[in-house]
């Protein structure tokens, strides 16, 4: 058992660490560091489960800083006790290019930063898919390969985000009692007391979802540590609210919103010293205080070889399994399987939407690889996401594998982020395609961490209808074209949804979102080929008959448009070639060659998508000839809303024939 001074002096070291790096750097937030060192210090050195020099172990509890402006709090506590990624020097460099130490914790960066946190919400948001991958992961492997805990330090702006009540109304129901959050109650945001913008009674709020919720002192270490036991010991999620005081120590801005977004100055930062009585220079910590916080590094260390034991005294399928979900490794057969699949699709030719495609081939998929975990916002039925395997995950029953997340498409999306980054899990959720807006943050943070979070959107044009343009999107595909290190897959049909399927299931470093059709179409890929023809991003779907005097690119369901133009060109005498482009970004990652050779030569260069051209010039050039939308669509059927917008093959080869006509 720790002393009180002995605690408080080790507290004192995540506080003078985190205000030296933010006056080093002229640059973050040190009050949350300073309030909540008392938090910090209680869960590292007598609750958390983790071995510091072996940070990956699977069963160690996670911790997630979610208000991620304090991460000063993160880097201190990595470095003293003991992560390698986190060096003195690395603290030096808070903030600086190269450093490990960004200014928001950034997953991959260095080991135990689980998550990348900055836009407030997320961590908090992530954790319920942390918390319930564990659930389901202890359903498939048991107590003894799996039993951790999610710890979650939030703040008062991460619970006025509005992902939050999507985030623990889902936990709530779902009674992830494994889920622990602190609440970094300090009443101040950057503008000042909160109490500016809200008065919530938060407690309240998180019992309504379905928590246990309780006030308690921030900086009481016994008072931490018996809230900590009791949420341990709770049949729901537990909501800590931990009153602090932001800049705890600070002579003239604790307590206000002066501590949080900016140095505390040289002579503030010398009252403190004074004030806790830490009489040592910036980047100093008494060797008995550091060798304290690393002995802390390695409690974990019997509880990790305890659990390297049992695996591998489990039965050998089970350790075997479990270690292939682990590595992220697919199952051996997967290509045999998705090649066997192709085969039959080009046998049946299915005139379906591809959002039953991809019903087809999650079928197929979710029969082949047993860690899929899938799920809707609540449109089930529309987004087609739910196959013979999944079964729904409820509070009684972790062991399925369909999650219904209710109408909360940005929850859903940061919850497959936290299944994905827990490990052993590859989630895929689903909802319309213009509500990607709803969950684009979370899609842009799986790629920027670099993770297979796999988002299905399906009602990809305005295609969908009736329901107007209020749901029809136009500029979501560019809008999700444009975020880096993002694969956005339209298939053309059946056999290119397999394919697209394929490669999002593949890329372990990069999140893909599959845009599907609400409308039928045809088989444009009618002859089986082996190889995923996908996999270049465009290709050539038909030749000309001769040189190309008009080369047609296209994406989804206006593959079946170009190819429909292509032979009335034809039949007129313009040989005529189409490209199916189903992934602008792998046509990217193509050799110049093969780029050169798909886009060719072809005079008149046309593109068809029912969105808008944004994108498309990188293919037919900015003289070339665009058919899709310049606005917003309109109710009405298919059949009227693709000739009212103009989207049709006789407008393109009316738009062809008067470019070969000089017109």
């Amino acid at each position: 058992m720790t002393s009180r001074e002995q605690h408080d002096r080790m507290a004192n070291a995540i506080r003078f660490l985190s205000m030296d790096a933010v006056e080093k750097a002229q640059s973050g937030h040190p009050g949350l560091p300073m309030g909540c060192a008392d938090i910090a210090t209680v869960l590292f050195t007598r609750f958390l489960k983790y071995d510091a020099k072996n940070p990956h172990w699977p069963d160690r509890d996670r911790f997630i800083l979610s208000a991620g402006h304090g991460s000063m709090l993160l880097y201190s506590l990595l470095y003293l006790t003991g992560y390698e990624d986190i060096t003195l020097d690395q603290i030096k460099h808070f903030r600086q290019v190269g450093s490990r130490t960004a200014g928001h914790p950034e997953y991959g960066h260095a080991a135990g930063i689980e998550t990348t946190t900055g836009p407030l919400g997320q961590g908090l948001a992530n954790s319920v898919g942390f918390a319930l991958g564990e659930r389901i992961m202890n359903a498939a492997f048991g107590n003894d390969l799996v039993g951790h805990y999610t710890y979650v330090l939030a703040g008062d702006g991460c619970l006025m985000e509005g992902v939050s009540q999507e985030a623990i109304a889902l936990a709530g129901h779902l009674k992830l009692n494994k889920l622990i959050v602190f609440w970094d109650n300090n009443n101040i945001s950057i503008d000042g007391p909160v109490s500016l913008a809200d008065n919530t009674d938060q407690v309240a709020r998180f019992q309504a979802s379905g928590w246990n919720a309780s006030h308690i002192d921030g900086q009481d270490p016994e008072a931490i540590a018996y809230a900590i036991e009791a949420a341990r010991h709770s049949d729901k999620p537990t909501m800590i609210a931990c009153k602090t005081t932001i800049g705890f120590g600070a002579p003239t801005k604790a307590g206000t919103n002066k501590a949080h977004g900016s140095p505390l100055g040289v002579d503030e930062i010398a009252g403190a010293r004074k004030f806790f009585g830490w009489d040592y220079p910036p980047f100093e910590v008494p060797a008995d205080i550091l060798d304290a916080w690393r002995d802390a590094g390695k409690t974990g260390v019997k509880a990790r070889t305890d659990w390297e034991g049992r695996l591998a005294n489990a039965d050998a399928q089970l350790r075997s399994e479990f270690e292939r979900r682990i590595s992220g490794t697919l199952p051996a057969n997967f290509d045999a399987v998705i090649t066997d699949y192709k085969k039959k699709l080009s046998t049946d030719k299915p005139k379906v939407a591809t959002r039953k495609s991809s019903e087809m081939a999650l079928e197929i998929i979710n029969g082949a690889v047993p860690e899929t975990i899938g799920g809707s916002a609540d449109l089930t039925g529309s987004n087609n996401t739910k196959t013979s395997q999944t079964k729904n995950i409820t509070a009684d029953d972790y062991g399925q594998r369909y999650v219904h997340y209710g109408v909360r498409e940005h929850g859903m999306a940061a919850a497959l982020n936290g299944l994905t980054l827990h490990g052993g899990i590859i989630a895929y959720g689903g909802t319309f395609m213009c509500f990607s807006d709803y969950a684009r943050p979370s899609m842009r943070l799986a790629s920027l961490m670099g993770i297979r979070s796999i988002f299905v959107m399906t009602h990809d044009s305005i295609g969908l209808g009736e329901d107007g343009p209020t749901h029809q999107p136009v500029e979501h595909l560019a809008a999700l074209r444009a975020i880096p290190n993002h694969n956005v897959f339209r298939p053309a049909d059946a056999v290119e949804t397999a394919e697209c399927w394929q490669l999002a299931i593949e890329q372990e470093k990069t999140p893909s979102t599959l845009a599907l059709t609400r409308q039928n179409l045809p088989a444009v890929r009618n002859d089986f080929v082996a190889e995923n023809l996908s996999r270049q991003g465009a290709y050539e779907l038909a030749a000309a008959s001769g040189d190309a005097a008009v080369t047609i690119f296209a994406s989804g369901s206006e593959v079946e448009i170009a190819l429909a133009a292509r032979e009335a060109l034809e039949k007129h005498g313009h040989p005529t070639r189409v490209v199916s482009v189903p992934c602008f970004e792998l046509f990217d990652k193509q050799s110049a060659d093969y780029r050169n050779k798909t886009i060719g030569n072809a005079p008149i260069k046309i593109a068809i998508e029912a969105g808008i051209r944004q994108g498309w010039d990188h293919f037919i050039g900015t003289d070339g000839i665009f058919i899709g939308m310049t606005g917003f669509g309109a109710s009405g059927t298919i059949e009227q809303l693709y000739p009212h917008f103009g989207i049709t093959a006789e407008a393109t080869v009316k738009a062809a024939e008067a470019r070969l006509h000089g017109e």
